[in-house]
C-alpha cells in the first residue's frame, strides 16, 4: 500500500510539472524594451575599476563649511592678550611645555602672559573648532609639508593656514584676500598665481602653498627670523621694517611687538597656540573628528576640452560638493580649455581610473550634449522669430543692492542674478575679481514696458470663412479653450474702465494684456486697438462655435463660467497670477489677488491660493 502511495505522487508531481511547462510555453514573459538615455549608455559602457573610495557627505560639507573660519577670524583681531582666562592650566606646566617646543623648533617659542592667555582662551572657547581642523589637517598638511620641504621653510608654518583661513580654500577676508593662504589679489599676481573669470589659484592648496612657500622663504632671507617672516606675512614687509626702526634697531619679534599693527601683534602669539594645540590635544581631552578622504586617495588628470562640474558629476557619480573641494580653484564650477594652458581636475583614484580608461567615450559624449545644445538653441531662436509678433520696447532699468556674504565670488553672484562678471565689475567700479566681505555691490535688472503692434496680432485661425463672420472652435482635454486675443478698435470717449465693463474684464487684466503700467498710462489715447482676452469654459464634448462678428463691438463672450466650489492652488515654479487665473475659466488677476488678500502680486513657489475663497 505505501509502494502504491508513493508511486501515486511520484505520477501526480510529474504531471504538475509537466503542465507547468505548458502553461510557461502558453504564456510566455514579454520583455519591454527600455529605451536609455545616451548618458546611462555611455554610464553602462564604462570600464570601471574595483577599488572604491567612500565619501562621508558630513565631512564633504565639513571641508567647506566657513563658520570655523569667521569664528576664528573674529577671535584672532579681537582677543585681549592682556586678559587673563579662567582656564585648569597651571603655569608651570604650559613654561615645560613651551621649552620643550622650543628645543625642537626653528621658532623663538617663549613663555609670557599674552601667550598664555591666548592658549587658554582656544582651549576654553575653540575646543570643538579644533577638533574639526585637525579632521581637515589630514587632507591638508601633506601638501603644506612637500612644498615647505623644497623651499626649506620650516614645516611648522603648515599651521599658520589654521591662523590665516581655518583650513577653508573658498575663505575670503573682508579686505578680499582669497584662499588657504589668504593672498590678496596682486600678492597672488606677484606670485604668479592665475586669476581670471574661470580660475583663481588662490584657493588651488598646491599652487597656493606653493607661492606661500616661496614667499616666506624670500622673506626669510631679508629678516633672518622665522616669527618676523610670518609678522611680514601678516602687515606686510614695510610694517614691520617701520617697527624695528621705532624700537630703536632691535631684531626679534617680542622686542618690536608693541610697535607692530594692533593685529600682528595678537597674530603670531595665535599660531604658536595653534602649534600648541596641535602639540598637546590629547592632554587637552582634544579627539580629531574622523577624516575620511586623505590627499594620498587622491589624483589629477590633465583636461583636454572645457567641461562643467555638472557633466562630470553625472558622468562620473561624483557629488559636485566633492568636486567643488577637490577643485576649488574652478571658480565658476566649470574646467576650462585653453589651446596654450594645460589644466587639470582632482578626483577619488577609483574616478580617475574610470576616467582614464574611457576617456574617448567621454570626450565623444561631452561633443555630443554640446551639439544637442546648440541646435536647441537654434531651434528656440527660431520658433522665436515665427510666433513673436513686433513690439516697440521701453526699456526700464532697476537697481537693487546686494551684500556680499562669506564665500562669495563675482562668478557666484553674477550667475545668481544672470548678470556677467564684465557687468558686475563695470557697475561697481571694480578693477579685479576680488571683492571683500561685507560689501555692498550694485546690481542692475533691466525690465521691458512692451507696447504691441496691434496689426501683428495673429487671432486664432478661422475653421471656416463665409460673407462677413469667422466662426472659432477650439476643444482641449478639459473642455477649456487657451485665452484667445481679440482686437477692439477704441472709440472716441473709450477709457479703460468702459472697456473693462464693456467686456466683462478685470482693469488690471487688461492693462497686463495691452503692456500698459503707471508710467505709460497715457498711451492709451494714442491706441487705436487694444487686445482683449477670454477664457471659454465648454461644459460638453460638442465644441462650442463662438461667433466673431468683423465688427469687434459684437463681440460675443460667455458668462457664468465660474463655479461657486472653492479650490486651493499650490504655485509652481514660473507661474504668475495671470498664468494661474488662465487655469480657471472666469477667474481674473484682481479675484485671486481679492481672494488672498495680495497687493502687489508677488507669489512664490509653494505659496497656497484660494481660488473663488
Amino acid at each position: 500500500m505505501i509502494v502504491k502511495n508513493t508511486t501515486l505522487s511520484v505520477l501526480l508531481l510529474s504531471t504538475m510539472g509537466l503542465f507547468a511547462q505548458e502553461v510557461a510555453q502558453t504564456n510566455p514573459v514579454v520583455k519591454q524594451d527600455i529605451k536609455i538615455s545616451y548618458l546611462d549608455s555611455v554610464k553602462n559602457s564604462f570600464v570601471k575599476d574595483d577599488y572604491a573610495v567612500r565619501v562621508d557627505s558630513l565631512w564633504m560639507k565639513e571641508l567647506v563649511s566657513l563658520d570655523i573660519y569667521e569664528d576664528l577670524s573674529k577671535d584672532i583681531q579681537t582677543i585681549n592678550t592682556d586678559a587673563k582666562v579662567d582656564y585648569e592650566l597651571p603655569t608651570e606646566l604650559l613654561k615645560q611645555r613651551l621649552e620643550a617646543m622650543n628645543e625642537k623648533s626653528p621658532f623663538n617659542i617663549q613663555y609670557n602672559q599674552g601667550l598664555e592667555n591666548i592658549i587658554k582662551s582656544f582651549l576654553k572657547n575653540r575646543k570643538k573648532s579644533f577638533s574639526r581642523l585637525m579632521a581637515l589637517s589630514e587632507y591638508y598638511f601633506p601638501m603644506f609639508e612637500e612644498a615647505f620641504a623644497k623651499q626649506n621653510v620650516p614645516l611648522e608654518i603648515k599651521y599658520l593656514a589654521v591662523v590665516e583661513s581655518a583650513l577653508n580654500p573658498k575663505a575670503v577676508s573682508k579686505m578680499g584676500a582669497t584662499g588657504l593662504w589668504q593672498f590678496m589679489y596682486h600678492t597672488g599676481k606677484q606670485y604668479n598665481l592665475k586669476i581670471d573669470s574661470f580660475i583663481d589659484e588662490r584657493s588651488d592648496p598646491l599652487k597656493a602653498s606653493t607661492a606661500a612657500a616661496d614667499y616666506m622663504s624670500k622673506m626669510y632671507k631679508i629678516f633672518g627670523d622665522w616669527e618676523l617672516v610670518l609678522a611680514s606675512y601678516n602687515s606686510g614687509p614695510g610694517n614691520v621694517s617701520k617697527a624695528i626702526r621705532r624700537s630703536g634697531g632691535k631684531q626679534t619679534y617680542w622686542d618690536i611687538r608693541s610697535y607692530l599693527p594692533k593685529e600682528t601683534q595678537g597674530y603670531v602669539p595665535a599660531f604658536l597656540a595653534t602649534m600648541y594645540l596641535y602639540e598637546y590635544h590629547k592632554e587637552h581631552g582634544i579627539v580629531p573628528d574622523r577624516a575620511v578622504v586623505q590627499h594620498f586617495q587622491t589624483d589629477t588628470i590633465r583636461i583636454k576640452e572645457k567641461m562643467s562640474f555638472r557633466q562630470i558629476s553625472n558622468l562620473l557619480d561624483v557629488p559636485e560638493a566633492q568636486l567643488q573641494l577637490l577643485n576649488p580653484s574652478y571658480k565658476l564650477n566649470v574646467v576650462p580649455f585653453y589651446q596654450d594652458e594645460e589644466h587639470f581636475l582632482r578626483l577619488p583614484k577609483d574616478k580617475v581610473a574610470i576616467f582614464t580608461s574611457n576617456e574617448d567615450k567621454i570626450y565623444a559624449y561631452l561633443n555630443h550634449e554640446s551639439s544637442s545644445k546648440i541646435n536647441r538653441l537654434q531651434t528656440l531662436i527660431a520658433a522665436t522669430k515665427l510666433a513673436s509678433p513686433k513690439t516697440n520696447q521701453t526699456v526700464v532699468s532697476k537697481t537693487q543692492i546686494y551684500k556680499v556674504r562669506s564665500g562669495d565670488n563675482l562668478g557666484s553672484i553674477a550667475s545668481k542674478y544672470d548678470v556677467s562678471i564684465n557687468q558686475l565689475k563695470k557697475w561697481n567700479n571694480l578693477k579685479s575679481n576680488s571683492i571683500a566681505l561685507g560689501k555692498s555691490l550694485k546690481i542692475i535688472s533691466e525690465s521691458k514696458i512692451i507696447k504691441k503692434d496691434i496689426n501683428e496680432v495673429k487671432l486664432v485661425p478661422a475653421v471656416d470663412k463665409k460673407h462677413t463672420e469667422e466662426a472659432i472652435a477650439s476643444v482641449d482635454d478639459k473642455k477649456t479653450t487657451e485665452s484667445q486675443p481679440s482686437l477692439y478698435v477704441v472709440q472716441a470717449g473709450d477709457n479703460l474702465s468702459t472697456i473693462a465693463k464693456k467686456f466683462n474684464v478685470s482693469l488690471s487684466d487688461l492693462k497686463e494684456w495691452n503692456g500698459l503700467t503707471p508710467e505709460n498710462m497715457d498711451m492709451i489715447a494714442s491706441m487705436k486697438k487694444l487686445v482683449i482676452h477670454s477664457n471659454i469654459q465648454e461644459p460638453s464634448e460638442t465644441p462650442e462655435i463662438i461667433v466673431v462678428s468683423n465688427n469687434i463691438n459684437t463681440f460675443k463672450k460667455k458668462t457664468d463660467v465660474v463655479k461657486n466650489v472653492g479650490v486651493d492652488y499650490y504655485v509652481k515654479k514660473g507661474d504668475s497670477l495671470y498664468s494661474i487665473a488662465k487655469k480657471y475659466p472666469g477667474v481674473t488677476i484682481s479675484d485671486i489677488k481679492k481672494w488672498n488678500d495680495i497687493e502687489n502680486g508677488a507669489i512664490k513657489p509653494g505659496m497656497k491660493l484660494k481660488i473663488n475663497g
